[in-house]
Parts: C-alpha cells; structure tokens; sequence
C-alpha cells in the first residue's frame, strides 16, 4: 500500500505538471497573439516554477535506495565551543523543521539537552514523510558557522561548529534482532525549559547498545513507557542504518570513499559575516541568501548532493 501511494503521488504530480505545461504555453502564444505582455509574463514565470519542481522530481524519482522512502531521524549536536555552538545546533535544528514543514512534512522534536545560557547540546528529530530519509541523507556532516558572535560583547568573530546525522525509520516489517544482554538501559530525569516544563519524575530513558556503543535517548514524553518504545525504535533505526551503510561500503568501496559523508567531516560552511555565503564543500553549490538557507531553503544543496552520489554509485 505505501509503495502504492508513492506510484499515485508520482504519477499525480506528473499529470498536474504535464497539464500546467500545456495551459501556459497556451497562455502565452494567446497573450502574444493579443498583445498581452502581463498574460506572457505570468505564464512565463508558472513555466520557471514548474522547471524547478520537474528537476525537484526528477532527483526524486532517482531515490532508489533500500531505505530512502521512509521517515528520517535528524540527530544534531553542537560542537566545542560553548555557548556559541549551542546556539548553532539550534539554528540547525530551526532550519531542518523549516525544510520539512516547506515540504508538508510531519516534524516532531524526539528529544532535546538545552545549554546553559542558551541554544542546544543536542536534539533528535522525526521528520515524517515520503521518501524523508532519501532526501535527508546526505546532510550528515558537520556544519560550519562563521558569524560576529551575539554573546561576544566585543562583537569579534566567532567560527563554530555542529555535527548532523541522519539515518532511517523503520517500520514493523524489517526485523532486527538486539540480544538483551547487549544493551544498557539508564533513566533519568528529563531537562526541559523551567516551570511547568520540568518533569519531576526519571521519565527519560538513554538505551546504550554495548557491541557498538550505540546510544539513543528519549525524553519528549512524561511517560517512561512511552520514551522507552520510542527510544527502542530509534535505537532499531540506528542499527538497521549502520547494516546498510556497511553493505554499501562492502559493495562499493571505491565510489563509498569518494562520496559517502561520514560523521564528522565537514560538508557545508555558512558565512554570515564578512560577506554572505553558504558554500557545500563536496559539490561547490553557492547561496548567497544565507539567511534563507537558514529558513529552510536547502534544496539546491541537497539535490547536487543527491545527484553527485547517484552518478557516482551509477559509474561504480
């Protein structure tokens, strides 16, 4: 049934954007043919829309990996650096929640460690959606930030860092088998942003998977039970991501070294001052908008991502 309804939405999408394209260029040769400059205009700039969402598709229907139409979990966490970094991871996680809302994406905050005077150690992301983890692959890395620091009174310079790994949900259907000897389970009791947000009770829970020092927490919830099911299932994402990227690097060593974006190398840098400008470091893409990119308007690097590794797995 889902593979279903992705095959309707393609095909869906297809005939609208083939429908469009028929309605405009007829639009235009009638505003010509009258005389009409704003009925050409219009209709010109519908055609510019509808290129942008072809290509949009086109990448999308190049998403053949084994998990690329499910969910995805969005882990950020800042770098060191303090109060600085804190504050990036969570500009970070503003942008992500930005992207998929863009999209019409169900975005839902998994778990979060505040810092001390602002911003965020860390944060889990659930970002619910066709073909979510497809698109969000490729954004694992770390993440630079060049900015005159609003915490530094003598407004220098500051350049601060944010690691982001994303990985697949999944669902009931793909088995992974955990040995209950191989796990570690803590509870604690949830942070939160003071008053009635703080919880009184060791409602979080942190599973630690002990064969590959996996670890995964859950605190969105006050009730334990409920933070221990989903701490499970992230903990079952972890673990069924790591099988897939060893089998890609197992089948594709060579294209694997060249294109895979392992945690921990930087990929994106995002200049805000002296002059303004995101860079992608693996494909060359620019913005000079960064306080766009900033707002959710990552597409452009994501999809010459995409298209870099597809064509690379495709020549390996």
């Amino acid at each position: 049934m889902r593979e279903r309804r992705q095959l309707d939405t393609a095909l869906t999408a297809y005939d609208r954007i083939s429908s469009e394209l028929d309605d405009n260029v007829a639009l235009i040769a009638l505003g010509e043919e009258e005389g009409d400059d704003s009925v050409v205009a219009e209709a010109e700039a519908a055609l510019n829309k509808l290129r942008q969402e072809a290509h949009t598709r086109e990448v999308e229907a190049l998403l053949s990996g084994e998990a690329d139409i499910n969910d995805a979990y969005v882990e950020i966490h800042a770098g060191a650096g303090g109060t600085e970094s804190q504050d990036w991871a969570q500009m970070l996680e503003r942008m992500y929640a930005r992207w998929g809302e863009g999209r019409e994406y169900k975005v839902e905050i998994i778990g979060e460690t505040y810092g001390e005077e602002a911003g965020i150690k860390s944060a889990t992301l659930l970002v619910k959606g066709t073909n979510a983890y497809g698109w969000l692959k490729t954004e694992s890395g770390v993440h630079r930030l060049v900015r005159i620091s609003p915490f530094d009174s003598n407004a220098r310079r500051h350049t601060s860092f944010a690691s982001v790994w994303v990985y697949p949900a999944i669902d009931d259907t793909i088995a992974i088998d955990i040995d209950d000897k191989d796990v570690r389970i803590d509870t604690y009791r949830a942070s939160g942003a003071g008053g009635q947000h703080v919880n009184t009770t060791d409602s979080a829970v942190r599973i630690t998977h002990l064969p590959t020092g996996i670890v995964v927490q859950c605190q969105n919830e006050r009730s334990q039970h409920k933070n221990r099911a989903t701490a499970w299932s992230m903990l079952r994402a972890r673990l069924y991501e790591a099988e897939l990227k060893r089998r890609e690097e197992e089948a594709q060593a060579a294209a694997a070294a060249k294109t895979d974006i392992g945690f921990g190398h930087q990929i994106r840098s995002y200049v805000l001052q002296p002059y303004q400008l995101v860079k992608d470091l693996r494909t060359g893409v620019e913005s000079t908008n960064p306080m766009a990119v900033l707002d959710g308007d990552i597409d452009r690097f994501i999809e010459a991502a995409l298209a870099e590794r597809i064509q690379a797995d495709a020549e390996g």
